[in-house]
């Protein structure tokens, strides 16, 4: 008898008419732009939103009353190829502080051409945040999930 593995991580990809370097530009030094405003966990609207470009930053949202909500960490910042952040988000859609219990999303730039770039992302292990990580990777599967942000993403980067 066998047994199949949860699937721990969820992957997404989209294709942009832009340079790789524009895309990765856009991604994180714009990411106010385009990342969808309804992903909040701030009690009020968020004013803007931040990629501090360099590991070791944070992605965090400002509230129109000058809260702050650290959701991320930036692990790894290597222009115009990839990133990886922490998701700092527990699965009661609370900030996680004990990073032992966040997952990671790793985001890929794949120059196509010259004027095209293929964006991928992992959102992967799920599993360390514990006891319901699978109401993550259900919410961040979805057509709402990572698929509804790289459509986002792609819009913005069309504008």
């Amino acid at each position: 008898m066998s047994t199949q593995a949860a699937e721990t991580s969820v992957r997404n990809d989209v294709v942009v008419e832009a340079p790789i370097e524009r895309a990765f530009s856009v991604f994180t030094d714009d990411i106010d732009s385009w990342w969808p405003r309804e992903y909040n966990l701030l009690e009020v609207d968020i004013a803007e939103r931040t990629f501090e470009p360099r590991e070791g930053g944070q992605i965090y949202d400002r509230g129109v009353d000058g809260s702050e909500c650290h959701w991320a960490r930036v692990l790894a910042y290597e222009p115009p190829n990839r990133i990886v952040f922490s998701w700092d988000i527990s699965p009661r859609w609370e900030i996680e502080a004990d990073p032992a219990k966040t997952s990671e999303v790793e985001v890929r730039f794949v120059a196509e051409s010259p004027q095209r770039t293929r964006v991928e992302v992992e959102h992967r292990n799920l599993d360390r945040h514990g006891e319901g990580w699978e109401g993550i990777h259900a919410s961040v599967s979805t057509e709402g999930g990572w698929a509804y942000t790289l459509q986002s993403f792609a819009a913005r980067i069309q504008t």
